[in-house]
């Protein structure tokens, strides 16, 4: 189930419990997953796999036991939607049909260049930009109150 209000998947989420967030691009999906208590993020592999994209993102999260999935939102500057805001949320419907696991949004709009200033070797920028829309996602909770 897709919720458009963030406080709206927050109440459906437990107190503890993984979550998965996902920087979803044409040709490549950063993946970063957080431990139980949501104090750490963990960079997970990017997917280039675009015809078992959802397969493989389900995989994970049945691997990882997700209990809520956050997937960044590319919008304008201004806040109205993209091309690309149109694919993710298209995406999102696809996976909300095959998992059971409560999904939102949130916007990603500034994440690809802090993810570019954030980097390491070791790490692409869309796990990268994963890990910071979960970090945000979770600081959000967080003030919301779970």
């Amino acid at each position: 189930m897709i919720f458009a209000d963030f406080k709206d998947f927050v109440a459906k989420l437990p107190a503890k419990g993984r979550l998965l967030g996902i920087d979803w691009g044409a040709r490549r999906v950063g993946l970063a997953v957080s431990d139980e208590s949501r104090e750490f993020i963990f960079p997970r592999k990017v997917i280039m796999d675009a015809d078992n994209l959802v397969k493989v993102i389900i995989d994970n999260a049945n691997f990882e036991k997700v209990v809520g999935i956050i997937i960044g939102l590319p919008q304008h500057a201004d806040g109205t939607d993209s091309e690309t805001t149109h694919a993710v949320r298209l995406f999102a419907d696809i996976l909300a049909k095959t998992v059971d696991i409560p999904i939102t949004f949130i916007d990603e709009r500034l994440t690809s260049a802090e993810a570019k200033e954030r980097k390491d070797k070791k790490t692409a920028i869309d796990t990268a930009a994963a890990a910071i829309i979960l970090e945000d996602a979770i600081s959000m909770i967080k003030r919301i109150g779970v």
